[in-house]
């Protein structure tokens, strides 16, 4: 079993969530509901990898608080 990590985020304009693999070319979706939105990545990442092991672009480390002012 491989894991990646998955990073969501909500669009202001149409509510839905967004979600896609940091560094992994085409591996992203959207949906109405988070569980929607988990299952439709695991989709969209089973068919990539029918094509072999992907070579990542990047690597997902963290988040950051940026404050300024």
């Amino acid at each position: 079993m491989k894991t990646f990590t998955a990073v969501v985020e909500r669009c202001p304009d149409t509510g839905l969530y967004v979600g896609y693999i940091p560094g992994f070319p085409g591996a992203h979706t959207q949906a109405e509901t988070l569980d929607e939105l988990q299952e439709n990545l695991r989709e969209v990442v089973k068919m990539l990898l029918e094509d072999g092991d992907p070579v990542l672009q990047g690597e997902f480390i963290g988040t950051q608080m940026v404050a300024v002012g």
